[in-house]
C-alpha cells in the first residue's frame, strides 16, 4: 500500500463504512487516518459498542467524533444505542452534505417529544430509513424536497400525523411503511410515487386511499377497504393475514404484469372486482382461504373455468390455492367447454390441492388444464397439506399420480 498513490488509498478506503473497521485503518498510520474526512458511509451497527460504553455516554461521543471527522459524509447508519439528545448535534454537523439517513429509533436511549423534529435540519436528504419511532404526531420537519426514499419500520402511526409526515415529502419515489399499527384511513397522494409497501399490522378496520398516477409496484397488506385513484400499475399485491378484505376498488389494470391476492378471508365482491379490472394479467396469485361479507366464513361461489381463462387470454404463470382450485372444479364448471377452447398463453400453473372431496370434478379440470393449454410447460400440483384421513384421500392420490404419469413431461408432485 505504501507504493500506491493517495487517490487510490483514498478510493480504496472510501470502501470502508463499518465504524469497527474505519477506527482500525484509522489506527495504522496517518497517511490513512488523513483518508477520514473523504469516506462517504459510516455504519454503526449494533453490537458496535458494548453495553457499558453506552451506558456511561461514551458511545454517544465516540459517534459524535466520528461523524465530526468525515467532512464529507452522504451516508449515516446508525443501529446501535444512542442518546437522542446529541441527534440534532450530529445531523446539523453534516447537513450540508448528508443524503442518506437510517436510524433504528427502538435502540435510542430516550424519546422525547419532537424527537424526529430534528431531522429536518438535513434539507437535502434524498433517502430517509426509519426503525421503532412513533407517528402518532406529524415530525416538524418542514419542506423536504430532495427526498426521494422514505422507509418506516415497525412504528405505531395515526393516520393524521402519515399523512401531514407524506405531504412534507411531495417528491417521493418510494415509500415504504413496514409492520405498522395504524386504525382510520392512510391517505397518500404523490404525484411522483413509482414504489409503495404499506403494511399494517392487526385485524382492526384500516382503510388505504392512494393517487399516485407513476406507481408502478404497489405491495400492501392489512388493509380493510381499498381504493386506488390514478396509477400505472404493473405489479399489485394485497394481503390480509387476519380480519377480512371487504372492498378493492383499483380501477382498470391495463398494464398488470403480475397480481397477487392473498388472505385468509375476502368479500367475493372484492376478488371479482380486481379480477375483472386486471383482465391483461401475465401471473396471477390466488392464495385466499375463504369468502363471505360478515364474520361467518363462506366457500368460493362456483367459477366457471372457461369463462375464467377467456377473461384472462395473456395468463402465463397461475398458481390457485385450494379454495379457488375447489370452486373451478364445481359441476358447471367444464359446461362450457368445446373444440374451439383453448388456453392461448398460459405455461406454468402451481396447484394446492386441499381436500380430496369432488375428486373425480377435480381429475377432469386438471385435465382440461393440459388438454386446452396449448404452451403449457409445467404443471406443479402440491397436495402435502391434504387434512382428510379417510381412504378417500388414498384414492385421490393414487389417481393423482396416474394422471402424473400419464403426463410426465408436464406434471410434477410436491
Amino acid at each position: 500500500m505504501n507504493s500506491v498513490p493517495d487517490g487510490v488509498v483514498q478510493h480504496i478506503l472510501s470502501m470502508l463504512s463499518n465504524v469497527r473497521d474505519v477506527a482500525a485503518c484509522a489506527c495504522v498510520c496517518s497517511r490513512w487516518r488523513d483518508c477520514v474526512p473523504y469516506l462517504p458511509a459510516l455504519f454503526f451497527p449494533r453490537n458496535a459498542f458494548d453495553a457499558a460504553a453506552a451506558a456511561r455516554g461514551a458511545a454517544d461521543d465516540a459517534i459524535g467524533r466520528m461523524v465530526a471527522s468525515v467532512e464529507r459524509l452522504r451516508e449515516l447508519v446508525i443501529y446501535c444505542p444512542f442518546s437522542m439528545a446529541r441527534l440534532p448535534g450530529w445531523i446539523a454537523a453534516r447537513s450540508a452534505t448528508l443524503r442518506v439517513l437510517e436510524l433504528r429509533m427502538d435502540a435510542a436511549a430516550d424519546k422525547a417529544a419532537g424527537h424526529l423534529d430534528c431531522i429536518g435540519l438535513a434539507a437535502s436528504l434524498e433517502e430517509l430509513r426509519l426503525w421503532g419511532v412513533s407517528l402518532t404526531a406529524a415530525p416538524a420537519w418542514g419542506r423536504m424536497e430532495r427526498l426521494r426514499v422514505l422507509e418506516v419500520v415497525g412504528a405505531p402511526l395515526r393516520d393524521s400525523a402519515v399523512r401531514d409526515a407524506i405531504a412534507a415529502c411531495p417528491n417521493l419515489t418510494d415509500l415504504s411503511l413496514l409492520g405498522c399499527d395504524c386504525t382510520g384511513t392512510v391517505a397518500v397522494d404523490l404525484h411522483l410515487l413509482e414504489r409503495c409497501r404499506l403494511d399494517i399490522l392487526g385485524a382492526g378496520n384500516c382503510s388505504l386511499l392512494l393517487t399516485a398516477p407513476r406507481l408502478e409496484s404497489l405491495e400492501i397488506q392489512g388493509f380493510t377497504v381499498i381504493t386506488l385513484r390514478g396509477h400505472s400499475l404493473r405489479r399489485l399485491s394485497i394481503a390480509k393475514s387476519t380480519g377480512r378484505v371487504h372492498m378493492v376498488n383499483t380501477g382498470k389494470l391495463p398494464d398488470l404484469d403480475y397480481l397477487s391476492l392473498r388472505g385468509v378471508q375476502w368479500n367475493w365482491a372484492a376478488v371479482s372486482s380486481v379480477l375483472q379490472c386486471a383482465s391483461e394479467v401475465k401471473h396471477l396469485v390466488m392464495k385466499i382461504e375463504f369468502c363471505g361479507e360478515l364474520v361467518a366464513l363462506q366457500p368460493f361461489p362456483e367459477v366457471d373455468l372457461v369463462e375464467f381463462f377467456n377473461s384472462h387470454p395473456k395468463l402465463h404463470k397461475f398458481e390457485i390455492h385450494g379454495a379457488m382450485f375447489a370452486a373451478m372444479c364445481q359441476k358447471n364448471s367444464l359446461k362450457s367447454l368445446g373444440s374451439s377452447f383453448l388456453i392461448p398463453c398460459l405455461e406454468e400453473v402451481l396447484i394446492t390441492v386441499r381436500s380430496p372431496l369432488n375428486a373425480e370434478q377435480k381429475l377432469n379440470t386438471l385435465e382440461s388444464l393440459v388438454k386446452y393449454s396449448v404452451k403449457l410447460r409445467t404443471m406443479v400440483i402440491r397436495i402435502s397439506q391434504m387434512k382428510n384421513c379417510h381412504e378417500a384421500a388414498d384414492d385421490f392420490f393414487e389417481e393423482i399420480c396416474k394422471f402424473k404419469y400419464m403426463n410426465y413431461k408436464k406434471v410434477r408432485i410436491e
